[in-house]
């Protein structure tokens, strides 16, 4: 079970910050990456971020680069994910979700590969 809480409420003034948690429970955290993801209204699920279980590396989606900042406590079965510099384009609910780690250093923000998911947090952010 993961799930996936906002700081805050969730809502946040436009170049304004927001972390946000992941936690997981009922399954071996170590052996499993972690990725964010979000979905604006009327789009589809996209990959934010991922980080791999095994040596902490970590892959972002081109546009997130600089602004949004992943990390973690493995003694708190945790993840983060903190959001900077936010924009009325961010937008959108927040995913974190796990999958197995199969190939050590590397993970994926692929929807279709992930093994768990929360159920997601709502991000808003005012003009």
């Amino acid at each position: 079970l993961m799930s996936a809480a906002g700081v805050w409420g969730g809502l946040v003034q436009t170049g304004g910050s927001l972390r946000l948690s992941c936690a997981a429970s009922g399954f071996t955290f170590g052996d499993y990456n972690i990725g964010w993801f979000r979905q604006a209204p009327g789009k589809e699920r996209e990959g934010v971020v991922c980080i791999s279980s095994s040596d902490g590396s970590t892959y972002y989606a081109d546009s997130m680069k600089g602004r949004f900042t992943i990390s973690g406590d493995n003694a708190k079965n945790t993840v983060y994910l903190q959001l900077s510099n936010l924009t009325p384009e961010d937008t959108a609910v927040y995913y974190c979700a796990a999958e197995r780690e199969i190939f050590p250093g590397h993970c994926t923000r692929s929807v279709y590969g992930m093994d768990f998911w929360g159920k997601g947090t709502l991000v808003t952010v005012s003009s």
